[in-house]
């Protein structure tokens, strides 16, 4: 359909109903340019910060007390993933279907011994632990002097009466493949 428009019709318009108009285009098109930007910088954020999370930060949530009062159950928190791993540092790592976290006791190649008052020697020295609580049970399954495996930890929770970790023969040794990362904060705690 085309518009005719007369002499009489043009000379109607007003100038500033014509800058209106062409402002109102501008004012459009200009808004379209930023929602297309913005839009963009969003996804680019979102994929980053997936491929962060995912590879080199993940985030998990706790699902036991076993490390009570540090972290309990429901308390999500942000891991880091690195090879430096030090005695008394917090991991998480995979044993079957389920995330585990427990403390790093031992190291490869170091001797575990732990007395039936709970008591913990590496290599012969008797360990001061602030953090055990219940340690005074005998709930282990494996012999001592246990030594570390090759590229593996030895971790314990710090309530000792979860056994969920390598005083249990079924979990064993962490070995350094099934480390997701070390606990660096807290990000969310149900309390």
């Amino acid at each position: 359909m085309v518009i005719k428009m007369t002499k009489i019709d043009i000379e109607s318009l007003k100038s500033e109903d014509i800058k209106q108009e062409l402002s109102r285009i501008k004012y459009k098109s200009k808004f379209s340019s930023i929602l297309r930007s913005t839009i963009y910088v969003l996804i680019t954020l979102i994929a980053l910060g997936t491929i962060i999370a995912t590879f080199l930060t993940p985030i998990i949530q706790i699902n036991t007390n076993s490390m009570s009062p540090k972290y309990n159950t429901g308390d999500v928190v942000v891991t880091l993933k690195t090879k430096n791993i030090k005695k008394g540092d917090i991991i998480a790592f995979y044993h079957g279907n389920k995330i585990i976290v427990s403390r790093v006791i031992g190291l490869s190649g170091e001797y575990i011994s732990i007395d039936s008052k709970g008591i913990i020697s590496i290599n012969g020295e008797k360990q001061k632990e602030e953090y055990a609580t219940n340690i005074d049970k005998e709930l282990d399954d494996i012999k001592y002097p246990h030594q570390v495996s090759s590229s593996s930890y030895f971790v314990l929770n710090d309530d000792r009466e979860y056994l969920n970790d390598s005083r249990n023969k079924e979990i064993g040794d962490i070995k350094s493949e099934d480390l997701i990362g070390k606990l660096i904060f807290k990000i969310w705690s149900k309390k």
